[in-house]
């Protein structure tokens, strides 16, 4: 892109969103914990009217629910709602990271409160990156439960083109072959109400966006990490940070790697002789 072309970036106009919320509260149903525990393939039955639930099924709950005409090309949110108007046409979850102040269960009532903590502009190697900064509390009847920072990034249409390959992953001491083919995919977005085209539509994804297939949700990956580390230690998390660094697609199988990092865990997902794809760390 010549520098002619560049998107102008009004960072005043942006940043005039810090501060703004949104609020969303959904009971935690028998319903929806059924369909996670079928989606991941959990093992035993799945969790009844106050029993705990997965770490990380509040990203399906109380999701903003706007109207299908009100979405844009990609399949998200037209912008200029809740989140600022970033000119730059591909957003990305890039990371967050999660306090636990205790488990929600089946039957609470959640209220989520969102607010726009930061509008922050940054030059990459292919070009400007504007991140964007959520804070989510979630409560469970009126006691908080979650604390959560959520990163987006928005970047240039073809800020995806051909670089430095990353070098292949480690193999962790922990070791889960995956596999997250389409119907996983679907499952997902519906579950969270994701309309993002690249993570089902598949020609959208590899002739508009330039990607060779699907690509594997992020949150998804990392709900699959922290649900392994709670696996690994016999307890879920008290902190939970995780990082997108290289995109995984539905073609790939892969697998969850886990290592000790002192009294935490280190954790990532990467397909076989692949660069890591999601990065995390867990602490107890």
């Amino acid at each position: 892109m010549a520098p002619s072309d560049q998107p102008v970036i009004d960072m005043d106009h942006l940043r005039s969103w810090i501060g703004r919320e949104d609020i969303g509260a959904e009971v935690l149903s028998e319903d929806l914990a059924r369909k996670y525990h079928a989606m991941f393939d959990m093992p035993g039955a799945p969790p009844t009217h106050g029993a705990a639930v997965p770490q990380l099924i509040h990203f399906c709950l109380a999701q903003p629910a706007v109207p299908t005409s009100g979405l844009g090309a990609d399949g998200h949110p037209a912008r200029g709602g809740f989140l600022p108007p970033v000119p730059l046409p591909r957003r990305m979850w890039a990371g967050g990271a999660l306090t636990f102040h205790g488990d929600l269960k089946v039957g609470d009532a959640v209220r989520r409160v969102s607010r726009i903590a930061d509008v922050a502009l940054k030059e990459g190697r292919t070009g400007p990156l504007c991140f964007v900064t959520v804070e989510h509390r979630v409560a469970a009847n009126g006691t908080l439960a979650i604390e959560e920072r959520q990163d987006i990034v928005y970047r240039r249409a073809d800020a995806g083109a051909a670089g430095k390959v990353p070098p292949a992953a480690e193999r962790g001491a922990f070791v889960k072959p995956m596999t997250a083919g389409t119907p996983l995919l679907f499952r997902y977005s519906a579950l969270t109400f994701n309309a993002h085209r690249i993570h089902y539509d598949r020609p959208y994804a590899t002739e508009v966006e330039g990607y060779p297939a699907l690509v594997v949700q992020g949150p998804m990956q990392a709900a699959l990490l922290c649900t392994y580390a709670a696996e690994i230690r016999g307890a879920p998390p008290r902190r939970f940070a995780f990082r997108g660094l290289s995109p995984l697609f539905d073609t790939d199988a892969f697998a969850l790697h886990a290592t000790a990092d002192g009294e935490g865990l280190k954790l990532w997902t990467a397909r076989e002789g692949g660069p890591v794809c999601m990065a995390a760390e867990a602490s107890w």
